[in-house]
């Protein structure tokens, strides 16, 4: 009886660490629509879910990381939602392109303006960025993101390799290997198939007027033997007449 009270006892305690452990809470993130290669560009979608029951999110802010500065950051306009950049200067400045940028995006916030991340929703805001850098492997974006109620929640731990999840995570972009074309098109072979398809244009019209040269030229042969023919034909008729004539003649004086 004793074992089957403890056992009992031991089912409920059990139970109870679970159910008072329940599912790990979401957290702000990052993840690219497509790859986000080293020294190419990309968009970025930043997640947002409303983790309280009793309030909703009406401000995000995503921090730009310092070390690896973006000289282009652009948002996607989202309904509901008015956008605010905020720039720096740069310490060292940043060459893309053959120019020199002096300052880069440290920040972009979100506030809700007719709209909210209601509890059990979430909310994406789309990002194009570049040029990502060609020396690091990750990116670290540091949020903070308020409720209606003024709570404010701080996504800014940084994850440590091998290392357990932080309370508050940082949203972390990985970064893939480069890839020759940085901007993600195929413009050099695009450009490589028009040049071909412009010189097999050229070919097939060079190939048509000298058809048309031959044709003019069969043509004109066709006619020139055809006149030499007639007037052959013409001189043997007109001398089969003479010599009827002639004969005629004499019949007649005999």
């Amino acid at each position: 009886m004793n074992v089957s009270r403890t056992a009992i006892a031991a089912g409920v305690a059990a139970s109870t660490v679970l159910l008072l452990a329940g599912p790990a809470a979401a957290h702000v993130s990052v993840q690219p629509q497509g790859e986000a290669a080293k020294g190419g560009y990309a968009t970025l979608n930043f997640k947002v879910p409303n983790e309280r029951d009793q309030a909703s999110t009406v401000k995000v802010e995503v921090n730009f990381p310092a070390d690896h500065p973006l000289s282009s950051v652009t948002p996607e306009a989202v309904p509901g939602w008015k956008i605010a950049i905020t720039k720096g200067k740069l310490d060292k400045p940043l060459e893309v392109h053959g120019k020199k940028i002096t300052e880069a995006v440290t920040k972009v916030t979100w506030t809700a303006d007719g709209s909210k991340i209601a509890p059990g929703y979430f909310q994406q805001f789309p990002v194009s960025v570049g040029q990502l850098p060609e020396d690091a492997d990750q990116l670290v974006f540091k949020a903070i993101q308020t409720y209606d109620n003024k709570e404010v929640v701080r996504w800014i731990e940084e994850p440590k390799a091998g290392g357990e999840e932080p309370d508050s995570p940082a949203p972390v972009l990985a970064l893939s290997a480069a890839t020759d074309d940085h901007h993600g098109g195929g413009g050099a072979d695009e450009a490589g198939d028009d040049h071909a398809a412009d010189d097999k244009a050229t070919d097939k019209a060079a190939s048509s007027e000298g058809d048309t040269k031959e044709t003019h030229a069969a043509s004109s042969s066709t006619s020139d033997t055809t006149a030499r023919t007639l007037g052959i034909i013409g001189i043997l008729v007109g001398i089969a007449g003479v010599a009827f004539g002639v004969l005629a003649g004499r019949r007649r004086t005999a």
